[in-house]
């Protein structure tokens, strides 16, 4: 994802490729538009169209890694 401005309900994500599509809120699945910032986190989606008119749709946001749980210190006294 490049960015998404939710008052225009609209962004763009990046390909693999290196193309710019265009992507709008009501192509993520399940209601799962952006909140806040977004620019750099790994999407998943389905490419309409072609040349300038391809567009990104079923857009949805790849989990990230669960983040590691802090380990618990134990005090020497035990």
């Amino acid at each position: 994802m490049i960015w998404f401005n939710n008052d225009k309900d609209v962004g763009f994500i990046a390909t693999a490729k290196g193309e710019r599509l265009s992507v709008q809120g009501s192509d993520f699945l399940d209601g799962g538009r952006p909140e806040g910032r977004c620019g750099g986190r790994v999407v998943a989606f389905r490419v309409v169209g072609e040349g300038p008119e391809a567009r990104a749709v079923d857009v949805v946001f790849v989990d990230d890694a669960a983040p590691r749980r802090a380990r618990i210190r134990r005090s020497a006294g035990r």
